[in-house]
């Protein structure tokens, strides 16, 4: 089966937060993917917790050796799908970020579940009728 993890997923990893053994289990077992968008925003909550560059490209290099499938989809259907995603979602009033729909779109075209721990977001994204398939929330 494919997941697609959000950064909030891979930052519970991480940190090894509440959910974080859940994300563990899927790395060991399953197919596993995030976005480069997606990871930017994991180097970055590294930097801005305090974690030096060195930590942060480290911290990378681990999700990589657990076989993290590093996506980097930018071709134009992809980014036109991203964008599709974020009009229909702010066309309903809801305000959900642009890294979020690089998660649905990579979802949507892998045919894979989402993996968060985002309920604030992927709570609306769900009621609102906008995910492509299935969340699994790790807490």
């Amino acid at each position: 089966m494919n997941y697609v993890l959000d950064a909030c997923a891979i930052i519970a990893f991480l940190r090894d937060e509440k959910g974080a053994d859940v994300v563990m289990s899927l790395l060991l077992k399953e197919n596993c993917m995030a976005h480069a968008i997606n990871l930017c925003e994991v180097y970055y909550d590294c930097l801005l917790r305090g974690d030096n560059e060195s930590t942060a490209n480290e911290l990378i290099a681990d999700l990589k050796s657990l076989d993290l499938i590093f996506r980097e989809d930018m071709d134009e259907q992809f980014w036109k799908m991203v964008a599709l995603y974020k009009a229909r979602i702010r066309k309903s009033s809801l305000n959900v970020p642009l890294a979020d729909c690089f998660v649905l779109s990579l979802a949507e075209r892998e045919k894979a579940t989402i993996v968060t721990s985002d309920h604030h977001e992927f709570d609306l994204i769900l009621k609102n009728g906008f995910c492509p398939g299935t969340v699994n929330f790790i807490r």
